[in-house]
């Protein structure tokens, strides 16, 4: 399976196009050491090994790592694109691979379950889902929230809940269970009902699980009311009980969709490094559990490539898929995952995109949760210490630094269409951010970011200059400290830029003409997560999920989130001044054309009438402003 056909543009390992067969199959790459790196599967298996095979330069910098740390390449043939998923994920649980997607869930989800089977039937809550002649509900996203349902369903249909050797021991002594004495089991062993009795309440409790039929706090209403009626207080005190149970159980499990949909929604949001998944788990449409979890890439793969992994991983371990499954795009081999679906379940299972309509809100919805949990993932990542002080250390490491970077200022560049170029600084000390010291620049005139990069950073190191030089002429002052914190006085051990080579070239340039001494200088490229340092042909590539690539990420992101809030800001400022000088339009009215149009552009190409249906504006007051946009030549901010 394997050729040696040293080449100077591609791995030695490769093999012949022509010993590649063109079936469906698995691949797996593997290191010297013989362990596997990497799993995957092809409808051609020709066709995609090739492209591992392309030029070393044209490959993306995550696969070049993985494809050179690899020694040999194997492939197994099966006889379908359905076998072929099968045996990724056996492999892929099997083995491991460092450089597939990793998930950071147990995928081990909470049920309620009844024993079915037993003499007198069970509720209890569990995650084994092999036991014999049980019947399941859920799953549910916390065992706290099915035991909350259990709670309030047992004062519906009051049914045995202990464990099989207290029942068994209660029926021996004819004393209830423990749980039976504080009012919590209500078996036969409890003496309140027969077994027969017992399991008609449990027939009850299951068809209810399945159906919900909300007609029972119509029949619970009319039972107190008649029991009130004929003065049978405490009868009418228990389904009165009863009666509150139910509106609360319904009140849990709002209706989102149709009575009888049944579906699952993933919501996905992920960046270069990280994924985060949310599904809701939609039965007799109502959400009936919400879980989630979070995703390690190594390999930056696409959104189709990530669901299709995401799927697997949801549905290997005991999940059975409903006959409907929305993803937030559709993998290249969605039939064949259909499919695969379709054998776990044992009926259809369809994989959809919703595009409108309620299951578009509900993927919208869980999309926003998703986004949500990736935001609180890298928070509490980030807050951790020794994930810090673990990342500071490989950064040093990384960059050849004397010291860790325990200050960290971090530069980036934003402008709309070339007009209203600010830039951002943000400041990381010991890896956590020092809102108090951002700083926010504007540029007047600029020819490119490689321009505005050189242009900030010399105004920031020329104020940096100036301070040390103050600073040395006093030299053992022990009242300098309070002071050099003024501003932005203090230095960093680290400057990061965001971007590659050129904005690196011009950090430096800037540095070097400064003459300020003892800063060591990057840049990250956002679209293959590489580090860049000065005067270096090849980037520093930090493990994939190591905690200083994250770091680096972060401080990346928080830079460009604070230069394009500024930017945002001075936009709106601009055209809020432009609208200002129209006579007869004041704070309100000028509010409600920003509303409406959304721009001074769009305003400007708006004619009388349509201006004129704008709230508070009338017919001679948007010929006014008609006229007054076009007698000014200067061109709107788009």
């Amino acid at each position: 399976m394997v050729s040696a056909r040293p080449s100077s543009d591609t791995v030695p390992y490769r093999p012949k196009p022509g010993e590649i067969p063109t079936s469906p199959g698995v691949y797996r790459f593997r290191d010297a050491d013989r362990r596997v790196l990497y799993v995957g599967k092809a409808k051609n298996l020709r066709a995609r090994l090739s492209n591992y095979f392309a030029p070393l330069r044209s490959l993306h910098e995550r696969t070049r790592r993985m494809v050179t740390s690899a020694s040999s390449v194997e492939w197994t043939v099966v006889g379908s694109e359905v076998e072929a998923l099968q045996l990724e994920i056996t492999w892929i649980n099997e083995f491991h691979p460092p450089f597939n997607v990793r998930f950071k869930d147990d995928k081990s989800y909470p049920y309620l379950a009844v024993t079915m089977a037993d003499e007198a039937p069970r509720a209890f809550v569990t995650r084994n889902r092999k036991i014999r002649g049980a019947r399941y509900f859920g799953p549910y996203p916390k065992v706290w929230a099915i035991n909350e349902t259990l709670e309030i369903l047992l004062k519906l249909f009051p049914i045995r809940t202990c464990k099989d050797s207290d029942y068994r021991r209660a029926m021996a002594s004819g004393k209830p269970c423990f749980a039976g004495q504080i009012g919590r089991c209500f078996g036969p062993c409890s003496g309140l009902v027969t077994i027969e009795e017992h399991r008609e309440n449990v027939d009850r409790f299951v068809g209810f699980m399945q159906n919900q039929d909300r007609r029972i706090v119509g029949e619970l209403t009319d039972r107190m009311q008649a029991a009130a009626a004929a003065q049978e207080y405490e009868a009418a005190a228990r389904y009165r009980d009863r009666l509150q149970a139910a509106n609360a159980f319904f009140e849990k499990s709002a209706v989102v969709l149709g009575d009888k949909v049944d579906l699952d929604v993933f919501g996905v949001d992920h960046d270069e490094l990280a994924a985060a998944v949310q599904l809701f788990i939609v039965r007799g449409g109502r959400v009936r559990g919400v879980h989630s979890w979070t995703v390690d890439k190594e390999l930056d793969v696409p959104l189709g490539d990530l669901v299709d992994s995401i799927v697997q991983n949801a549905y290997a371990d005991g999940l059975t898929p409903p006959a409907e499954v929305v993803v937030p795009e559709l993998p290249d081999d969605a039939a064949a995952l259909e499919d695969w679906l379709g054998a776990t379940a044992g009926r259809k299972v369809r994989l959809r995109v919703a595009q409108r309509g309620d299951k578009a809100s509900l993927l919208q919805t869980a999309t926003q949760n998703a986004r949500q949990t990736l935001m609180l993932y890298k928070t509490r990542r980030s807050a951790d210490f020794t994930t810090r002080s673990r990342a500071l250390e490989d950064i040093q490491e990384a960059l050849g630094m004397a010291d860790a970077p325990l200050r960290i200022e971090c530069y980036d560049v934003s402008h709309l269409s070339g007009t209203n170029i600010v830039a951002s600084m943000v400041v990381f000390e010991d890896g956590l951010p020092r809102k108090d010291e951002y700083r926010r620049f504007t540029i007047p005139q600029s020819s490119d970011d490689t321009d505005s990069i050189h242009q900030v950073l010399t105004r920031r190191l020329a104020y940096l200059a100036n301070a040390y030089e103050a600073a040395a002429e006093r030299k053992g002052d022990a009242g300098d400290a309070p002071e050099r914190r003024k501003k932005f006085a203090y230095p960093p051990n680290l400057l990061v830029v965001d971007g590659g080579q050129p904005q690196v070239a011009a950090a430096e340039r800037a540095l070097r003409e400064s003459g300020v001494q003892g800063i060591y200088l990057c840049g990250i490229a956002k679209r293959l997560e590489e580090i860049w340092t000065p005067e270096s042909d090849f980037p520093v590539i930090l493990p994939r999920n190591s905690d200083a690539l994250f770091l680096f990420q972060r401080v990346r992101d928080e830079a460009h989130r604070f230069a394009i809030t500024h930017q945002r800001q001075r936009r709106k400022r601009d055209i809020g001044s432009v609208l200002a000088e129209i006579p007869g339009l004041g704070p309100a009215r000028v509010k409600e054309l920003l509303r409406h149009f959304g721009s001074v552009a769009r305003l400007r190409a708006a004619d009388e009438h349509a201006i004129a249906e704008v709230k508070g504006i009338g017919p001679t007051l948007a010929a006014t402003v008609h006229a007054q946009l076009h007698a000014d030549p200067a061109p709107a901010p788009r």
